[in-house]
């Protein structure tokens, strides 16, 4: 008998019970989507945190305040940030921005909206973080000097509180204080959990004296001269602070801590490997479960078709033929559930899922299609052994 006419007999046996079938189908459909969309996820959950890392740039370090031994950390200050642009010192230092930031509702002719993040800083914040005006324009150093309450919105605000409007040099109030909007940022991609349009920038002063007062400083954002000169950068902005701090010399410890965007994207790629192969791990456990299913449903097939497979063997026909048609049945129902699976997958992942927008590993597709493959002939193979081992006049005698 020829390879096709084995193939023929397969598919002849599938279509005798079409239900069984497409039962069996829908768990490695099942598995294999879940699979390729769990790492979708992963993929895009990772794709979306390193968006926005690398929009900020990866030649800027931020300074943060750090606990130190229990106590309260030395404060920032903004003298601190001055000696951080000090050119002597810090020749690699580009631009030094002191931060302060507050949680702050923002009104306008009664339209509420409470803004995530209110920032307050000096003009060089705008190129230092990447984050450009796209309409109307950033505030000047004269602003910031002058103490001026002007501000730029973004996307998410002004779509809140002027739908429809053209929120320029229309006024807010902030913190009791009116503010006068004159731009509004590019709209930058966001995860599926924190919003990063919806932010307000204004001049340090400004916010210092309505919002936060004058205590320390959220953080400070230096910006290197270059990608290649942050290693630098960043050494003279630890011994600049170690001398404002009064950090001794090999002090394992210190007041603050710096964060090297470079550093945070590698970081964050090592944890999303690891998140999005923990997700594919545990979706493979479905894949698992279709197999023990193919197994069952093949197992009853073999049953059912006992005396079919005796009167086959009795005409002649090898145990190895037998053995192949089995498996090819078992083959057929993995192969077409995994392909199924791969188009449902292709179609959820133009859905966002958990607010995260799924993307395709294509690598994922293949070790999916290919492992529900495998699965069919090692799930299949205790069956179509079983079948070929009948002895043709015990087979005929079943009843």
């Amino acid at each position: 008998m020829s390879f096709f006419e084995v193939v023929r007999f397969a598919l002849r046996g599938l279509s005798a019970n079409k239900l069984r079938s497409a039962l069996t189908m829908l768990g490695i459909l099942i598995g294999v989507a879940a699979v390729i969309l769990l790492v979708a996820v992963g993929n895009g959950s990772a794709r979306a945190v390193s968006d926005r890392i690398e929009a900020l740039g990866t030649n800027t370090i931020t300074v943060l305040s750090a606990g130190r031994g229990g106590q309260t950390s030395t404060a920032l200050t903004k003298e601190m940030a001055t000696a951080l642009a000090d050119p002597v010192l810090a020749p690699d230092v580009k631009s030094v921005s002191p931060v302060v930031s507050a949680s702050a509702t923002v009104t306008y002719e009664g339209a509420e909206h409470a803004v995530g993040s209110f920032v307050g800083t000096t003009p060089g914040w705008f190129t230092a973080s990447n984050t450009p005006v796209g309409r109307g324009a950033a505030f000047t150093a004269d602003d910031e000097a002058q103490g001026r309450r002007v501000v730029v919105i973004g996307p998410t605000v002004a779509e809140e509180l002027f739908p429809g409007l053209d929120p320029i040099d229309q006024q807010v109030t902030v913190g009791g204080a009116l503010f006068t909007v004159i731009g509004v940022l590019d709209e930058k991609s966001s995860t599926g959990f924190q919003d990063a349009n919806d932010t307000a920038i204004a001049p340090l002063t400004a916010v210092r004296q309505v919002l936060t007062g004058y205590g320390a400083l959220t953080s400070i954002l230096v910006e290197a001269a270059g990608s290649d000169r942050v290693d630098a950068a960043q050494s003279q902005v630890a011994a600049i602070l170690n001398q404002k701090m009064d950090v001794g010399a090999g002090s394992a410890t210190t007041p603050y801590r710096l964060q090297n965007a470079s550093q945070l994207l590698q970081t964050q790629t090592e944890t999303a490997d690891t998140f999005t192969t923990l997700l594919g791990a545990v979706a493979a456990i479905s894949l698992l479960v279709g197999g023990i299913g193919i197994t069952n449903i093949m197992l009853v097939t073999v049953t059912e078709r006992t005396r079919e497979i005796g009167i086959r063997k009795a005409l002649g026909a090898p145990r190895r033929t037998v053995l192949t048609q089995f498996l090819i049945e078992a083959t057929l129902l993995s192969a077409l559930g995994g392909a199924l699976g791969v188009a449902a997958a292709l179609i959820g992942s133009s859905f966002e899922i958990a607010g995260v927008e799924p993307v395709i590993v294509p690598s994922s597709v293949g070790l999916a299609l290919g492992v529900s493959i495998a699965i069919g002939l090692f799930f299949g193979g205790l069956p179509a052994a079983r079948a070929a081992r009948l002895r043709p006049i015990d087979a005929l005698r079943y009843e």
